[in-house]
């Protein structure tokens, strides 16, 4: 038993859901917080990892994958992806995170799509690192997520009722919450 923190000893976890606007609003934050993210691709051999730079417009992600990449490449035969965001962890209190599924949009350089997408990446601050100049962005394809799905987890939200891992959809307008391991038997 945690005598610092007694509500993370209760099990099962709720299932409670968060209303839609608050779970909303949670999984904007976690988005804001950093601009690190792993997205996972299916390569030719197997599943691809890669931590990425990436910059969110809402839920909207964008990321400029390296060119021939072979994230790039993985998600031109397969748009299906995976992208998780989390904060620093100093334990079960703090843990804080979303993971987005949903499928890859490549956008191409001068499309309305692409010109919008680098208005909210960031890429000015690659150019001064690698000193590419700030005349223009860089012409690369722009990777575009527009999630369907978002599992966001709080463990905090437990000590308000809430379960500790609430699912949002895009096409619904009511949340779930899961005891983590009744998702697990549907993904």
């Amino acid at each position: 038993m945690s005598n610092a923190h007694p509500w993370l000893d209760q099990i099962p976890w709720t299932t409670k859901p968060l209303p839609r606007d608050m779970l909303e609003h949670r999984i904007q934050r976690a988005l804001t917080l950093t601009n690190l993210g792993m997205l996972g691709t299916l390569g030719l051999k197997g599943p691809i990892v890669s931590p990425l730079e990436f910059y969110a417009d809402k839920f909207t992600i964008y990321i400029l994958p390296q060119p021939g990449s072979p994230k790039l490449k993985a998600m031109q035969r397969n748009p299906r992806v995976s992208f998780a965001v989390a904060n620093p962890m100093a334990g079960w209190v703090v843990a804080q995170g979303a993971q987005l599924f949903g499928n890859a949009e490549i956008l191409d350089p001068g499309t309305p799509d692409w010109e919008y997408g680098m208005t909210i990446f960031r890429w000015q601050a690659s150019a001064a690192e690698i000193n590419t100049g700030f005349e223009q962005p860089p012409q690369y394809q722009l990777m575009r997520l527009d999630p369907e799905r978002i599992v966001y987890t709080e463990h905090f939200l437990r000590k308000d009722g809430y379960g500790p891992r609430q699912i949002w959809r895009r096409d619904e307008k009511s949340e779930q919450a899961s005891d983590g391991f009744t998702e697990a038997k549907h993904t």
